[in-house]
């Protein structure tokens, strides 16, 4: 692979994403005086949806640059990262490494994420929690690359979330300027949020709606901020206690709503991100957090 600029707009993605009502009046939302829109980032292209388009792009293009034919990256085992890189190393001619959570994993039938990883051509390479977790620091990186005989490939992080992708995050608040007053997203890594609220203009906000359990979130997001501007950017805050026990963890309240959405308004939602962002939306409304005339946005960052 030649030292070339990376041309995406081959790819044709659907840019600026659409900002849509609902097809549906909900009365929950109404009756609170708030105006709830769906960000549609998951119609930005079938197979490199929502943020991960806007996290991937920049660092795409920067392994082009740098003279690099091989991705790797890292994720669990139902990480829809893996299958965005796995996608994107197809459509665009990189050879692609995943390194998967989870060393009991090798040997057994591969679930539907793994395998559509693997069919795009994707080499999975199961390692322990242990040394997964050592991946932050530069000998676990090193050696977690060693392992994978990945030494030289472009590295991406985990979720995908580095500076490049907070760079590549901020053309969606760009998108949303002066088209709602909060802006929510569910969050993994973080990298979505620290974009986003640098990309709105004063007086808008954004709000996070973490998946996964632990609190460790917000210094994230402002580590990401750091590195990518120098310092925070923008108003933003994070929406704890709606991860319903864990990432990828669906309890029947949260099936429940979620299912109720997709009949009130014809809509699939994704359950592991987005089903837990407009659940924080509804209750956050339902608890008067939002004034009378708040429009708020909701990032759809995933197809069901």
């Amino acid at each position: 692979m030649t030292r070339q600029a990376l041309d995406l707009t081959a790819l044709r993605p659907r840019l600026p994403s659409p900002l849509t009502a609902l097809p549906t009046e909900d009365e929950r939302f109404a009756r609170h005086g708030v105006t709830l829109l769906l960000k549609r980032d998951d119609l930005i292209h079938p197979e490199l949806p929502g943020n991960k388009w806007r996290k991937l792009s920049l660092n795409l293009a920067a392994a082009r640059e740098q003279g690099h034919t091989t991705l790797v990256t890292f994720g669990g085992a139902y990480s829809n990262h893996l299958r965005a890189t796995a996608a994107a190393g197809r459509l665009l001619g990189f050879r692609t490494v995943g390194i998967v959570r989870g060393d009991e994993l090798a040997g057994r039938p591969l679930n539907p994420s793994l395998a559509r990883c693997a069919a795009d051509g994707m080499r999975l390479h199961f390692v322990g929690r242990g040394p997964y977790r050592e991946k932050g620091s530069p000998e676990g990186l090193a050696r977690l690359l060693a392992g994978a005989d990945a030494e030289d490939a472009y590295v991406v992080p985990e979720g995908g979330s580095n500076a490049l992708a907070v760079h590549g995050c901020v053309e969606l608040g760009r998108e949303l300027r002066g088209a709602a007053d909060v802006v929510a997203v569910a969050c993994g890594t973080g990298g979505t949020l620290a974009g986003l609220a640098a990309g709105l203009a004063p007086g808008q906000r954004a709000v996070g709606v973490p998946v996964l359990k632990g609190g460790f979130l917000e210094r994230e997001v402002a580590a990401l901020q750091t590195a990518a501007f120098g310092g925070p950017r923008g108003a933003w805050a994070l929406a704890e206690g709606f991860d319903g026990g864990g990432y990828a963890r669906v309890p029947p309240h949260l099936e429940a709503f979620a299912a109720d959405f997709e009949a009130r308004h014809g809509l699939g939602v994704e359950r592991v991100y987005v089903a837990k962002l407009l659940y924080a939306a509804l209750t956050l409304t339902e608890s008067g957090t939002f004034p009378r005339g708040t429009v708020l946005a909701a990032v759809v960052t995933g197809t069901p």
